[in-house]
């Protein structure tokens, strides 16, 4: 007798045990030798190289065969397959039969493990189109929060090249209803600050250009010997103006003998700038900031932001270094609440910590570390 159109599918479910290749041997004989009037088809799969299979037919053991049929799927395990093949096999017969001369044409198992193969993949692959969209979601975030931040930060010295520039104009325009002559040293001075204040927009620049590319972009340090008595004393002068329009006063503590530090200077200038901007922001007209380090272990040295402002809650001083996060009383004012968390992501580069201590109406003191340079360190690039 001809066998039916529709097949019998027997789905044979291994392993890469060495014992399998025989046990498929077995069943692949046993099948072919059972006299019928159906077309048996015998599919081996590895679970190793199909596992959304596996999974889709929720296998717990190996071997398993699996019978599929628009009847229904049965599932034999164990090491007597082939005897219970033989127990199941008339039986399996009559559905196919009945599965034939009724011309069912609802989709079934039987004749749909490729398409139910295919559907699998679809859905691994609109999971993972989901994950890209996600990260590109996550991405475009990313650019738009940093590219906030460093525009926030271009302000402070935008402003004070502006400012040295409009007071060497003063100087030297004989239109100018203020005009009056500068020392030399002053005109220097001044130059100096407009050309520092320039690099540091030049330096800012390339950081937005960076961060247009998203989080896949690393924060590059390149540390090296760096003298921090120096560098917040620029940083200092460079605020010079800002400072003098609300009749603060700056005090520097920092002793002759603190060691150099091991750290990339345009990255922790930018983390300086960030807190004694903060700090004379929020500290009141004739009010006074101060600066002081300290060599804290033979391994780290200690900078200090102090101002007295209106302080931080308690329980808000954990998270004010959370990217977007802000204080109430912050939330009219010039800014995106970003710097604070470029300043933990700048210290954390450079193996250091950042924290706070703040009393509510007494103002609060910002605490970050560096490493010690040794003369045995070599420069190097730090990619976070």
């Amino acid at each position: 007798m001809p066998s039916l159109e529709v097949p019998l599918k027997l789905l044979l479910f291994i392993d890469k045990r060495p014992s399998s290749a025989e046990q498929v041997r077995q069943i692949r004989q046993h099948v072919d030798s059972l006299e019928s009037n159906i077309a048996p088809v015998l599919e081996v799969i590895d679970v190793s190289e199909q596992p959304y299979l596996a999974e889709h037919f929720r296998l717990v053991v190996t071997p398993t065969l699996i019978k599929v049929s628009a009847v229904g799927r049965q599932t034999l395990t164990g090491s007597d397959i082939i005897s219970q093949i033989d127990y199941w096999w008339s039986r399996w017969q009559a559905e196919v039969q009945n599965e034939s001369s009724e011309q069912n044409e609802s989709t079934s198992d039987n004749t749909s493990i490729a398409q139910s193969t295919e559907i699998i993949h679809l859905s691994d692959e609109i999971f993972r189109l989901k994950q890209l969209n996600a990260e590109a979601n996550a991405k475009l975030e990313f650019k738009d929060r940093i590219i906030a931040m460093l525009a926030h930060d271009l302000r402070n010295p935008l402003t004070a090249a502006s400012i040295a520039i409009e007071t060497l104009e003063m100087g030297y325009d004989p239109n100018h209803e203020r005009r009056k002559r500068f020392r030399p040293e002053l005109t220097v001075q001044l130059l100096r600050n407009a050309k520092t204040q320039i690099r540091s927009i030049d330096r800012m620049i390339t950081d937005i250009l960076q961060a247009a590319h998203g989080p896949s972009i690393d924060l590059h340090i390149f540390p090296k010997e760096m003298n921090l008595q120096n560098l917040c004393q620029e940083v200092v002068d460079a605020m010079f103006t800002k400072i003098k329009d609300k009749a603060q006063t700056i005090r520097l503590e920092i002793p002759q003998d603190l060691p150099h530090v091991h750290a990339d200077i345009n990255q922790v200038r930018r983390v300086i700038v960030n807190l004694l901007d903060n700090a004379v922001k929020y500290t009141p007209e004739g009010g006074e900031v101060v600066i002081t380090a300290l060599h804290r272990t033979t391994q780290k040295v200690q900078v200090s932001i102090q101002d007295t402002g209106p302080g931080i809650p308690a329980d808000k001083q954990a998270r004010i270094f959370e990217e977007s996060f802000r204080l109430q009383r912050d939330q009219s004012q010039d800014g995106y609440g970003l710097g604070l968390a470029l300043c933990l992501r700048i210290v954390r580069a450079h193996y250091g910590q950042i924290w706070v201590d703040s009393i509510p109406q007494q103002g609060s003191t910002f605490h970050f570390t560096l490493p010690v340079y040794k003369q045995t360190n070599n420069q190097q690039t730090l990619d976070v």
